[in-house]
């Protein structure tokens, strides 16, 4: 509309009478400034919560998962050859499937697959690249040893070369790399890590 168009105009005079006094380099502080508290904002905005996997919000990010594993890997990426093909796995009482959300879009998932003995395995850890840099994938996996921690005192995963990203993750947050304890055929690195205060 008109009114609109007139505040529009209006607000970005404003901001040039605003910006004006400042020097380039004030100015490229400034921009820099308001990027990051957009970015610190957007992160107070995510949500974490547990849903079933078979959910729309799971269903998507586990798609977009899929997607990103087969374009990034050398091989390609087939989940019907993962060694876990099926989210049932994922339910109560044998595992957990946790997506974050950023105003009502799902931005990323995590899940676990709870063992008979002390160990947790980690699965479908993911972030969408348009959220990335906000702490999401830290989140969700501090979210997830939370969540272990009342079914064992060890953590696994497995993962591919190509995921430098989540690699840097998990041994900033204090996973060491381990013999393979499967025969995940998309896996070159498996990792461990013991919780503290895990029950039992």
């Amino acid at each position: 509309s008109a009114e609109r168009a007139m505040l529009d105009r209006r607000s970005d005079e404003l901001a040039r009478s605003l910006l004006e006094p400042l020097g380039e380099r004030q100015r490229e502080r400034l921009v820099a400034a308001m990027a990051e508290v957009e970015r610190l904002l957007a992160a107070a905005l995510v949500e974490i919560e547990t849903v079933d996997p078979g959910q729309a919000a799971a269903q998507h990010c586990l798609r977009e998962y899929f997607a990103e594993l087969d374009r990034r890997f050398d091989t390609g990426f087939d989940p019907a050859r993962s060694a876990s093909p099926s989210v049932d796995e994922f339910r109560p009482p044998g595992g957990t499937f946790l997506v974050a959300t950023l105003r009502g879009r799902p931005v990323g998932c995590g899940a676990l697959k709870f063992h008979g003995d002390e160990t947790v395995e980690l699965k479908r850890l993911w972030v969408d690249g348009s959220a990335r840099g906000l702490g999401i994938g830290r989140r969700l996996l501090a979210e997830l040893e939370a969540r272990a921690a009342a079914h064992g005192g060890v953590v696994r995963l497995d993962t591919n070369r190509t995921l430098t990203e989540a690699i840097d993750l998990y041994r900033s947050a204090g996973y060491r790399e381990v013999e393979p304890f499967n025969d995940e055929l998309y896996a070159d690195y498996w990792f461990e890590k013991r919780l503290t205060g895990a029950a039992g």
